[in-house]
């Protein structure tokens, strides 16, 4: 793959589900509009703890066609409070936030005691079920951990952010009828394991993102990465597959509206 994005038409209908617009050096309106232009239609920025949820929301409402999420990050577990359940709880409550998180478990770099990470996860899971948005969950070393959880406090909706695993893992949470996003690290040369499972995964349960700033596609590491550069991602996804790129835009676009019923 060369620098540029894959080429698509204009207004394709892309949807970037994961980026964090209150994280890049540019503007957020720069950043749609720089993606819109590339195809992407829809962009999901979401929070990490109550006062990027707040920024979340206050750039969705500002900018057409973003929408937020609202939730505390595992390596802010500790400071999850009853407080902080509150503030993440009022937030849902708007039409703009469209799901519950980043929320989940990080064994890797464990910025919050394992105890906090998993009562801290359980409390999204009920945000979840309760507001009835889906939950966005990061799994860093903790597969496992973070399967049993979920399915203990019995998570209803579930989106496995920057899914990671192999394709054991992959179809565990395809059988209990998670989606996976896949992110701009399925084009590492390292990561045969994460496109064996991109090319595995049953079309209508695969997600998009990007993690911007975060994981820029191969073609452009290191740099910041951009919501725009989910084209880079949704092409490495279509050739593993062997199917047209325009089939898995339109799919992967279709369940990020089934999955996040609030897209629109």
């Amino acid at each position: 793959m060369g620098e540029k994005n894959p080429e698509l038409p204009v207004q394709s209908g892309a949807v970037d589900t994961h980026c964090h617009l209150f994280l890049m050096e540019v503007e957020p309106a720069v950043a749609v509009e720089t993606a819109k232009a590339a195809g992407v239609e829809r962009l999901i920025c979401v929070g990490v703890d109550v006062e990027t949820s707040r920024r979340s929301l206050e750039i969705a409402d500002s900018i057409e066609g973003v929408f937020a999420t609202a939730g505390v990050h595992p390596h802010d577990a500790a400071t999850f409070t009853g407080t902080v359940s509150a503030g993440v709880e009022e937030l849902l409550h708007d039409p703009r936030v469209i799901a519950v998180g980043e929320c989940g478990l990080d064994w890797f770099r464990m910025r919050s005691p394992r105890e906090d990470q998993i009562r801290t996860l359980r409390a999204h899971v009920s945000l979840s079920n309760e507001s009835g948005k889906p939950m966005v969950v990061h799994v860093r070393d903790a597969w496992d951990d973070v399967l049993d959880v979920l399915a203990d406090a019995s998570a209803e909706r579930v989106v496995i952010h920057c899914f990671s695993g192999d394709t054991r893992i992959a179809r565990e949470c395809v059988e209990r009828g998670y989606w996976l996003s896949f992110a701009g690290n399925v084009t590492y040369p390292k990561n045969e394991h994460l496109r064996r499972a991109a090319a595995e995964v049953p079309i209508d349960r695969l997600l998009v993102e990007t993690d911007s700033p975060f994981l820029a596609p191969q073609a452009l590491r290191g740099r910041d990465n951009t919501p725009g550069n989910v084209l880079h991602t949704l092409d490495a996804i279509a050739r593993v597959r062997e199917e047209p790129l325009e089939t898995i835009v339109k799919s992967t676009a279709n369940n990020a509206h089934t999955a996040f019923p609030g897209l629109r």
